[in-house]
Parts: structure tokens; C-alpha cells; sequence
């Protein structure tokens, strides 16, 4: 599932490819996606003019002219094409997974510009859409969700008092989309690595210096993931047919049983399962 950076590298992609354009046509292929799409879907998008392509965590918002607009959560397979009528044969894929060529299954929902087509494809379904009529709707839409680790919000009081007498592990809490948003598995284990904090200690335990590091590197290793494009697990793709190149720089992430990166450290990369989830670390440095 893609992550904060890879939504992003998403997001500017499509910005600069849809910004301006005003919508002729929308065609609905399937509405049962995760949610069903809503009746009104096509409607709603008929004729409007994109103001931009916002995010917030993993999810991206198209905004129109007239302060309405939809939201699109990718899930786990979905990716969005931009077809150019005319060369139909050039790369299309601005999401993360699968082929950069359009695929000729699972396109399920179509919107039409003047010379180019915005295709949304996701052979398992988990992705969906969901519209809103107002700047008020669509903060509702998000008001379960904790701060973006950008965000002003996501400071060392935050940190330091959302941690107070919790016995959660430190690693549950960066995928706790109520307490920080857009963080996955990928990069919460590489935080964690450079904060040198065991996934599984407790946050009650956490020191003030340990919240200064999670507050330091939640955002250093999202901007650096999203300067490098993404992490291209499998095929991730921008607009332009470029992969990500995070994936080279991970410090732990499937890097099971090889030597710590950090210098000076005799520890090996082990792997272990929390939560039903892959966590990587080192075990040595990471205490």
C-alpha cells in the first residue's frame, strides 16, 4: 500500500498533468469498490474545472473551481493512468505497483478531458471515491485523523503528552493513523531506525530526547523518501515513467539477517512481527 511520500510523488504528478483541465465526460465502469461510488458521482463531476490536486496522509483531493471536489484513497492496488487520446501506446502511470502501460482489466472509473483520460485501475477493489460539496464536508471528512508529520500540529508538546501512560509500543503508534497521519510499515521502521528505538518499547517509556528524535526524523525521512520519489517495492511510477529510489536507501526495511549501516555497530538487521506486521530493526542500536 503506498505511503505518504508515494502519494505525494501521485499528487504532483497529477497536478501537473490535470490543473486547469475542466471534465467532459465521467464513466463508471464499477461503482463496488471498497465503498460503492456514489450514484451522484458523475453528476457531480460533469463539466467542473480542477483548481488543483490537494493530499492529506494517503489520500488525495481534486479541488474544483467551485470549492467542491472528491477524494481518492489508491488502497492497495489501485492506480490512476493519464491516457493521451491521441498516443494511447505512451506511459500512463502515475501510482505505485504494476505496469507503467495502461492495464486492459479492473478500469473502473474514466474522466474525460479534451485531450487526455484519467483512468482508475485496482484489481482488488480496496481503493475508493468519495466527493464532498464543501471546504467544511471535507474537514469533517478527516477530523478522526491525528496531524501529518508536516503539519505545525505534530510538535514535541504533542508527542510528549499523546505518549503519557500509554502501553502501546512505539511502532503501533507511528501506524496509528489517529495519532500521526500518512505514516505505513515501510517508513516507521526506517524512523524508527534512525531514532535508534525498538519497535517494540513501550511509549509510556519513551524519553523527552526519544520524542525529539521521533518528532526530527518522522519528517526527515518522509521529505527524503519524497525527494527520492517514493520506494518502488515493486513498479512505482511517476507521470514521466521515473521509479522512486528510496528503496536504495533503506537502512532496515527488507534488510533482514544483513550488518547494521549505522558505522562502529556490530548489529544485525532482524525481522519480527508486530501486530501482524513486518518490523525491521537493528539489534543492537535500537534499544
Amino acid at each position: 500500500m503506498p505511503e505518504l511520500p508515494e502519494v505525494e510523488i501521485v499528487r504532483q504528478s497529477l497536478d501537473k498533468k490535470v490543473k486547469d483541465k475542466i471534465i467532459l465526460k465521467v464513466l463508471v465502469k464499477n461503482r463496488n469498490l471498497r465503498f460503492k461510488i456514489h450514484s451522484g458521482f458523475k453528476r457531480h463531476l460533469n463539466k467542473k474545472k480542477i483548481k488543483k490536486v490537494d493530499r492529506f496522509s494517503k489520500y488525495l483531493i481534486i479541488r474544483f473551481e467551485d470549492n467542491t471536489g472528491f477524494i481518492i484513497h489508491l488502497g492497495m492496488t489501485g492506480t490512476i493512468h493519464l491516457s493521451n487520446i491521441k498516443n494511447k501506446n505512451s506511459l500512463t502511470n502515475t501510482s505505485f505497483y504494476h505496469s507503467p502501460i495502461l492495464p486492459k482489466k479492473h478500469n473502473h472509473v474514466e474522466i474525460q478531458f479534451s485531450k487526455m483520460k484519467f483512468i482508475y485501475n485496482d484489481p482488488r477493489r480496496f481503493g475508493y471515491f468519495s466527493i464532498f460539496h464543501n471546504p467544511i464536508e471535507l474537514k469533517k471528512k478527516f477530523s478522526h485523523f491525528g496531524p501529518e508529520p508536516f503539519s505545525k500540529s505534530f510538535n514535541m508538546n504533542y508527542i510528549c503528552n499523546y505518549f503519557k501512560k500509554k502501553e502501546k509500543n512505539i511502532k503501533n503508534f507511528l501506524l496509528d493513523q489517529k495519532f500521526v497521519s500518512g505514516i505505513g510499515n515501510i517508513y516507521a521502521s526506517e524512523i524508527l531506525f534512525k531514532c535508534k528505538i525498538h519497535p517494540n518499547k513501550k511509549a509510556k517509556n519513551l524519553t523527552k530526547y526519544d520524542c525529539k528524535k521521533i518528532f526530527k526524523y518522522s519528517k526527515l525521512v518522509l521529505k527524503k523518501a519524497i525527494k527520492k520519489g517514493g520506494s518502488s517495492i515493486r513498479d512505482f511510477q511517476n507521470i514521466n515513467g521515473e521509479t522512486g529510489n528510496f528503496q536504495k536507501n533503506f537502512n532496515v526495511y527488507q534488510r533482514e539477517n544483513l550488518k547494521c549501516l549505522k558505522s562502529k555497530c556490530n548489529g544485525i538487521v532482524k525481522k519480527k512481527i508486530i501486530s501482524n506486521r513486518s518490523s525491521f530493526f537493528c539489534n543492537y542500536c535500537q534499544k
